[in-house]
């Protein structure tokens, strides 16, 4: 290993990530180093780690190397492992783009809830193609405090409660992930929304992530956010054929989702990288050790 491992640093939104570039995917990088690397106080700091290596390279991507050449080896902030970010595939390639890797259009990026289409605009906007919503059956409820709502669950290839609430304060503190019932909805834990409407399809969220707390933003959330206040509102766009957009306001900023007639939910939003550097390899090591 060398004694410097080069770092940047990006956010969506403000949700803020760690990227580590490794194409060959010879960096180790263990729960233990994610989280440390995440620290805001020890380490760098960041909701989360893009792990950036060639699909090719990494034995969970192999498979998808012919139809995406880089895959988001994404972390939470404490360390695990986790299926997609939405926030965290705008920001991955805008570092490729930033590197020189890809140029403006259209590219193809591997992560663990499949191959996701992007879109980078002339006006430095990504849109990322998040995949079909699923909607699986059943009573869910989320809790802060003496407080309870029902909330719909919606899965974008990583697991969401959705519950609409009076006042955004209503989510308490976030420090801590809300308990949910019933406990077999969600072995893994999960995602939590809280939404309030500010207008004709116009919600604004507070978001626990698992495994990271409370972010600034979180894409695959705001995507849940709007399939479920589409189907709140009466819209199915399978059903009528038409694409229901919604914008939805996160503390960091605004993402535009659009749900299409054939079920792809489109998310649109910034991404910017604001800082390069290098990780002293001997004190990563420790912190891995």
């Amino acid at each position: 290993m060398s004694t410097r491992i080069a770092f940047l640093k990006g956010h969506g939104t403000e949700n803020d990530f760690v990227i580590v570039p490794d194409p060959e995917n010879t960096i180790d990088l263990p729960t233990s180093a994610v989280a440390a690397l995440c620290d805001r106080r020890a380490g760098i700091g960041g909701d989360g780690l893009l792990h950036v290596v060639r699909s090719a390279a990494h034995p969970e991507a192999k498979d998808m190397a012919a139809e995406a050449e880089w895959f988001m080896d994404y972390r939470n902030g404490d360390g695990s492992i986790a299926e997609m970010c939405g926030n965290g595939v705008r920001v991955f390639a805008r570092y490729l783009q930033h590197a020189g890797h890809i140029t403006e259009g259209d590219l193809a990026v591997a992560t663990r809830a499949g191959v996701k289409t992007v879109h980078i605009d002339k006006d430095g906007d990504v849109t990322v193609g998040m995949g079909r919503a699923r909607l699986p059956e059943g009573d869910v409820t989320v809790s802060v405090g003496e407080h309870s709502w029902p909330a719909r669950n919606v899965n974008m290839g990583n697991p969401h409660a959705v519950a609409f609430v009076a006042d955004l304060a209503d989510a308490g503190d976030l420090l801590s992930a809300p308990p949910f019932s019933p406990a077999t909805a969600y072995p893994d834990g999960v995602n939590v929304e809280f939404v309030v409407d500010r207008g004709p399809r116009h919600v604004a969220m507070r978001v626990h992530e698992r495994g990271s707390g409370e972010t600034r933003s979180c894409g695959t959330g705001a995507c849940a956010v709007a399939v479920a206040t589409a189907r709140r509102d009466g819209a199915d766009p399978a059903v009528t054929g038409t694409p229901a957009t919604y914008t939805v306001d996160v503390p960091g900023g605004t993402l535009v989702i659009t749900e299409r007639a054939d079920g792809e939910v489109e998310m649109t939003g910034p991404a910017v990288i604001v800082a390069t550097g290098e990780i002293d390899a001997d004190w990563l090591e420790n912190m891995a050790s």
